[in-house]
């Protein structure tokens, strides 16, 4: 029997710990060693916390999207914090239905999306941490059809905007003064096969998806983040129920640490991410290599790494970065204040009981 290929954050990380060890053996029991000692949870006895069997539900397919979890999972973190297994649950889905129906422990969706429902409905959820410190929302246009680079250049075009993102779109209108009536928006799906055609002149899209596309097709992407131009906000982020946050904080603990391994090794390493993503996760797919590992580096250098992650640790979000995504949200007619939707206290009891966890996410 052949036996399995060790995994390549496995690999990664023995060389990260182990520079100068010349055994494989010697390694590998040094990376056992410190990814034990790096976040490990134990109750108050001193034993080592068991959490049973835990899930997180995605906003998206199993993409590279979610390569921190993947590598969390494979390398054994979740099993290293407690855990007997730890369901990644596909999307598209609600994060924050899945959250307050129960049938989920934690839910990766964005600030505008959580808001809503706290705001609207009450919903008792807060925001724990978030994966990406900016967001990648993005007016796609391409250098020969639009060519939309600054917020001037929108005048006159026709930009096609998905009804899920049209609050946001009416917030960015908004937060530029920019007049609708100067714009064309036409109601599109979310193919951007449209603007590659020519026939609109801009896409609502991401950074990490249709951007792509239209890079590996040769057609000369033009981009205007939104979070470069007026509505910064955290994206990706965990949300738990204010239950959980009160009686199973340990649990949820855990799981952020454990997440917090999954990400480091995948953003010092998104080339192997990217494999994991295409060979076992969602291998069933039809995910390219190329473009998932495009994806995985625009998150490693753009999105989820920052002077507050580098200071912090990775999901930290400022006091700053707050108050700007709340900004964005009073934009779009979301009234809602930072107490309310964020509690990044079990992130910051994360990293006081265990420090080296800051380094390690370096």
């Amino acid at each position: 029997m052949t036996q399995a290929p060790l995994s390549p954050f496995t690999r990664r990380s023995v060389k990260r710990i182990g520079t100068g060890v010349a055994a494989a053996a010697a390694l590998t029991l040094l990376l056992t060693s410190c990814a034990s000692d790096a976040g490990s949870s134990t109750d108050d006895s001193g034993e080592a916390a068991s959490f049973g069997d835990a899930s997180i539900q995605l906003s998206w397919i199993k993409n590279t999207e979610f390569m921190g979890e993947f590598v969390a999972d494979d390398a054994g973190y979740f099993t290293d914090a407690g855990f007997d297994s730890v369901d990644l649950i596909p999307g598209p889905a609600s994060a924050e239905a899945g959250v307050i129906s129960g049938n989920v422990d934690l839910g990766i969706g964005n600030a505008i999306s959580t808001g809503t429902v706290i705001a609207e409905e009450g919903a008792p959820l807060k925001i724990i941490g978030a994966t990406y410190q900016k967001n990648p929302f993005t007016i796609l246009s391409l250098k020969g059809v639009g060519n939309i680079a600054t917020l001037d250049d929108l005048a006159g075009k026709t930009i096609g905007v998905q009804a899920s993102n049209q609050s946001l779109w009416d917030a960015f209108l908004k937060i530029n003064d920019i007049d609708p009536s100067t714009i064309t928006v036409v109601p599109v799906e979310y193919d951007p096969t449209p603007l590659f055609n020519g026939e609109v002149d801009g896409w609502f899209a991401y950074l990490t998806n249709e951007s792509i596309d239209a890079e590996l097709a040769g057609l000369d992407p033009v981009n205007l983040p939104l979070a470069d131009n007026g509505l910064p906000f955290v994206a990706e982020t965990f949300t738990a129920s204010d239950d959980a946050i009160a009686n199973d904080r340990e649990m949820l603990k855990a799981l952020l640490v454990a997440e917090i391994k999954g990400w480091s090794d995948a953003i010092n390493d998104p080339t192997a991410a990217a494999t994991l993503t295409v060979d076992t996760y969602g291998k069933d797919l039809g995910l390219t290599m190329e473009k998932e590992t495009r994806q995985a580096e625009i998150q490693a250098t753009d999105l989820v790494v920052s002077d507050d992650t580098e200071a912090n640790g990775l999901f930290t979000i400022s006091d700053d970065l707050k108050k700007e995504s709340i900004a964005t949200l009073k934009a779009a007619g979301i009234d809602i204040d930072a107490d309310t939707l964020f509690d990044t206290t079990l992130l910051d009891e994360v990293y006081e009981e265990n420090p080296d966890l800051v380094a390690y996410s370096k």
